[in-house]
């Protein structure tokens, strides 16, 4: 559905900004897997203007308006549009030809840019926003395949492959439950990592404090469709079209995940902290969904009526995981009382998101 880059890749010249017509060229585009009816973006061009680099691009769809985020790499460091002086075309967005969005380079970039750039933009699926400012997807139903196939390093037995069909759509959480949503429907912070800020994923939360914490949710929204997504939801969402052991390829990336910095994992070493960082600091899934890789281990809820006997089960691995531990179809289990994710070794790595049902 979408259209790959031709050239790729854009180098600054010796003085910041000089400019060829190689400088002319076609970005890499990550549309996969929406519903039908769904706005796409297409026909992504750039060009300098003066200190500025200008990305034009098309929005097309049954709708009148879509969101759409943008994401620029330079170098080996991926940027969101929040973190760059990005004017234009960017958040909602009226369908049309010609969209735009300019970018100030020098804003963010005194001295220039002398590595590679390429930008990613979005389109992304309905969503909603509650009373707390929890942002939701809307995910479709549909079918995918779960688990992972016999030859993908790092198998474990309990990743049987099986065709998965949803036959509803529900609502799931773009991010993990911060320390600031926590605390307002909790009234406290339990979090190892506070010093991350309000902005950081909860941690250090137990099965029953997340079942706590959406009660109260559903008290508070006056309704009982929050819940957990079940671990079918939560792969099939990870995966949003997917059949690789990440949701963007089948080989790790440092770069598109908080993981790999630990003790026993030394995948990310000298690239990410060791510790959680502000949910969304890393570009999303195809359905605009963050962190189902890294950060803090997410609970959730079992797809049976029966649990897992005494355990609960965790997906998605944390900021202290190596590489093989974050797969989409990695299990752990967890004792629900345990304040830490899999493995139990460290402190600060294991939260929530949560799921809403369609009414």
């Amino acid at each position: 559905m979408g259209e790959k880059a031709r050239n790729g890749k854009w180098r600054g010249g010796r003085k910041g900004f000089a400019i060829t017509a190689a400088a002319l060229f076609w970005f890499c585009l990550l549309m996969a897997a929406l519903p039908a009816g769904a706005a796409e973006v297409k026909n992504i061009e750039i060009k300098k203007v003066d200190n500025r680099l200008l990305f034009t691009y098309d929005l097309e769809g049954e709708e009148q308006s879509a969101l759409v985020s943008v994401f620029v790499t330079v170098g080996d460091r991926t940027y969101p549009a929040k973190h760059l002086h990005l004017e234009g075309d960017v958040g909602r967005v009226r369908l049309g030809k010609n969209r735009r969005v300019t970018w100030y380079v020098i804003n963010d970039f005194p001295q220039g840019v002398y590595q590679p750039v390429s930008v990613e933009i979005f389109s992304g699926l309905p969503k909603i926003v509650n009373s707390l400012g929890m942002t939701l997807v809307l995910v479709p139903a549909g079918t995918a395949t779960t688990g992972s196939p016999a030859d993908e390093q790092g198998r474990l037995t309990d990743e049987m492959q099986q065709r998965t069909r949803l036959h509803r759509a529900f609502y799931l959480q773009t991010t993990e439950v911060t320390q600031e949503q926590w605390r307002r429907v909790m009234g406290n912070n339990p979090a190892h990592f506070r010093a991350c800020g309000d902005t950081c994923p909860a941690d250090q939360v137990t099965w029953p404090e997340a079942q706590e914490f959406i009660r109260r949710l559903n008290a508070l929204e006056g309704t009982k469709n929050y819940r957990l997504p079940t671990e079918t939801e939560w792969e099939y969402a990870a995966r949003a079209g997917s059949a690789t052991a990440y949701y963007w390829g089948r080989s790790s990336d440092c770069s598109r995940a908080n993981y790999g910095q630990s003790l026993w994992a030394s995948d990310c070493l000298g690239i990410n902290p060791g510790k959680t960082k502000p949910v969304g600091s890393y570009r999303p899934n195809a359905w605009g969904l963050y962190d189902l890789t890294g950060n803090v281990w997410e609970w959730v809820d079992s797809d049976e009526a029966a649990r897992e006997g005494l355990f609960r089960i965790q997906r998605g691995g944390a900021w202290d995981s190596d590489a093989k531990t974050c797969r989409i179809a990695f299990r752990a289990k967890g004792l629900p009382e345990a304040r830490r994710g899999h493995m139990k070794l460290a402190p600060g790595n294991i939260g929530f998101r949560v799921a809403r049902t369609v009414e």
